[in-house]
């Protein structure tokens, strides 16, 4: 299909060579800003060091060749070192026409890349239940994937579960001290859940330890270690370590529980994993990695027993990677679980890690472990860091039972959601079945776009009223536009009217070629987005074409337009507009109604 910047980028390097003699210069060209006139800029500042004249000089002699040279080129003007250039209607017509022709949805790609990339996300503890910071983490983690499946890569989707340790060891504990033996069946209530009630109840004893300990003249930090349940809950973890029957039954019991919980979360918030492993698999493999280790001197074994590295050469500290006891840490399942994934594909390009910023400085520390032992891939692990969510009401903590449950947030989209479409009445022609399908789709809809709209790399706040809006920056505002789009395609249907463009049609307005441009650049984004593992360039892009898209529908008569070239023009047009929405909507795991 034509590609408007290959045809700019060669006409700007031949322009270079043949008025300058120039060779294999950096092209460096942008979208024109909207307050000028153009479809795309060169910054000319680049080229005045070897041409030894003015940017708008160079502007005025680029300009000038590349008007000459190429018909789908109209014209240009110069603002300061800015060379702002526009295409010629006829070209913009015959681009939607080609990508009408060719069925294109803005971004698949004919080839793969060869490149093979394994994608990390939700990572649970099995110790409570998914919330909302969990939701930030399993949205991002898809989306992601799906757009770098765009890309051209092929994608492992994987997910590693935190199914022991201490604090697994502390829900377990609180069940079989208070449980008096009661199961999900049994309170008809959630299994992570459950779980998770055990976990908060656990840290109520221990604190009340704490204090008790502290008023018989203990420091904090001492009664936080001789407090009777964690020392419990350690020596818990010492005989699951051990493989003692009934810890091992009582955990398996309880991890099932959980397991069936998260699955339902999973499959109200649409996503998937292709391969899931366990922290209790992969912990072994990391203690067989720290012996070998031991053995090549890249640890040491400290006084206390506890193997350490030395990270402080690297502007680190130094890190325990197996405790005094033997027991293992994060860092020592987190090798063991690099090391399967690396085994399990050995053409994986890259493995990389969705997990929150709090975790930087561990991520840090794994990757250069990982070199020193010697494993090459670890150049190809890559951390994708984002910023935590927050409340209104501030931070969220998950021993103190404060944080928003994923489970009760959904319920709560798909209640405001409802009330929200039943106050605007868009209920009317739908069957209860329809109707529930459309609360769903619009309040999840709401909840993945409010999140994925923000760079990954910032921390948002989150607001469940306001991801709903249906007239703000939101999912159900795109969902509706495109809903829109398609009602207007079945009353042309029903009208028999054609959709085809006249060949040599290219009447059309400046907003007609605004969503054009938007048409073409939506794989530009889709490439944007995947480099930067950023699915906020794909939501913001679809956003702005769907406001242009609303300014275009108010100001512009479409099944009513009298002239049926015109009228067949915009009926294509919006067509292929509604098939970017979709598609980009389809990258953010969102799906849009056919009618609203």
């Amino acid at each position: 299909m034509t590609n408007a910047i290959q045809i700019l980028e060669q006409s700007i390097t031949e322009a270079l060579h043949s008025i300058y003699g120039l060779s294999n210069q950096k092209i460096l060209l942008q979208k024109t800003k909207k307050e000028f006139d153009g479809d795309y800029t060169l910054t000319t500042f680049n080229y005045t060091k070897e041409t030894k004249k003015k940017p708008e000089e160079i502007g005025q002699e680029i300009g000038d060749y590349i008007i000459s040279k190429n018909p789908s080129l109209k014209d240009f003007n110069i603002v300061k070192g800015f060379l702002n250039i526009s295409f010629t209607t006829s070209f913009w017509c015959n681009y939607l026409n080609e990508t009408v022709a060719a069925k294109y949805n803005g971004y698949k790609k004919l080839n793969s890349t060869g490149k093979t990339i394994l994608l990390e996300y939700s990572s649970p503890n099995t110790n409570k239940p998914l919330h909302l910071g969990h939701i930030r983490n399993n949205l991002l983690g898809f989306s992601v994937a799906e757009i770098l499946k765009a890309n051209g890569h092929t994608v492992i989707k994987t997910n590693i579960v935190n199914d022991r340790g201490i604090h697994i060891c502390k829900s377990m504990l609180a069940w079989q001290k208070f449980g008096n033996g009661e199961t999900p069946e049994s309170t008809d209530i959630k299994g992570d859940h459950l779980v998770g009630k055990y976990y908060v109840e656990f840290d109520k004893v221990y604190k009340k330890e704490i204090q008790e300990l502290v008023e018989k003249g203990l420091s904090k930090e001492e009664a936080e270690k001789k407090a009777p349940s964690i020392i419990e809950a350690q020596d818990m973890l010492k005989k699951w370590e051990l493989g003692d029957k009934d810890v091992m039954t009582l955990w398996q019991t309880m991890n099932s529980w959980v397991y069936k919980g998260f699955d339902v979360t999973y499959k109200t918030l649409g996503v998937d994993f292709d391969k899931i492993y366990y922290e209790s698999q992969t912990y072994i493999i990391g203690k067989e990695i720290v012996n070998e280790g031991l053995k090549k001197k890249v640890f040491y074994k400290k006084e206390d027993g506890s193997i350490r590295i030395d990270l402080t050469a690297e502007g680190l500290d130094e890190k325990v990677v197996l405790r005094a006891d033997g027991t293992s840490v994060y860092i020592t399942q987190d090798l063991g679980t690099a090391l399967l994934r690396f085994k399990d594909y050995p053409n994986l390009n890259q493995a990389i890690y969705t997990v929150g910023n709090e975790q930087d400085y561990h991520f840090k520390v794994l990757f250069i472990i990982l070199e020193k032992l010697g494993y090459a891939w670890a150049k190809e692990c890559y951390h994708l860091s984002y910023g935590m969510v927050e409340l209104p009401e501030g931070k969220m903590k998950s021993r103190e039972g404060t944080v928003v449950d994923a489970d009760e947030l959904l319920d709560e989209m798909f209640e405001t959601s409802k009330q929200t479409t039943q106050e605007l009445g868009k209920v009317e022609g739908f069957s209860n079945e329809e109707l529930n399908e459309l609360i769903k789709t619009i309040g999840l809809g709401a909840l993945k776009y409010f999140i994925l709209k923000v760079d990954p790399k910032k921390k948002m706040m989150f607001d469940p009223k306001e991801s709903i809006d249906f007239n703000g920056h939101t999912g159900p505002f795109i969902q509706y536009t495109h809903a829109r789009i398609k009602s207007i395609i079945r009353k042309a249907n029903e009208q028999n009217i054609s959709f085809e463009i006249n060949k040599s049609f290219n009447d059309i307005n400046e907003l007609e070629r605004e969503l054009i441009k938007y048409v073409f650049e939506f794989e530009q984004a889709v490439e944007e987005s995947g480099k930067t593992y950023n699915p906020a360039v794909v939501a913001n892009f679809i956003y702005e074409l769907t406001k242009t898209f609303n300014r275009y529908y108010h100001e512009h008569s479409i099944l009513k337009e009298e002239n049926k070239k015109i009228q067949q023009f915009r009926l294509v047009l919006i067509k292929q507009c509604a098939q970017i929405i979709a598609s980009g909507m389809h990258l953010l795991g969102i799906n849009v109604p056919e009618k609203m």
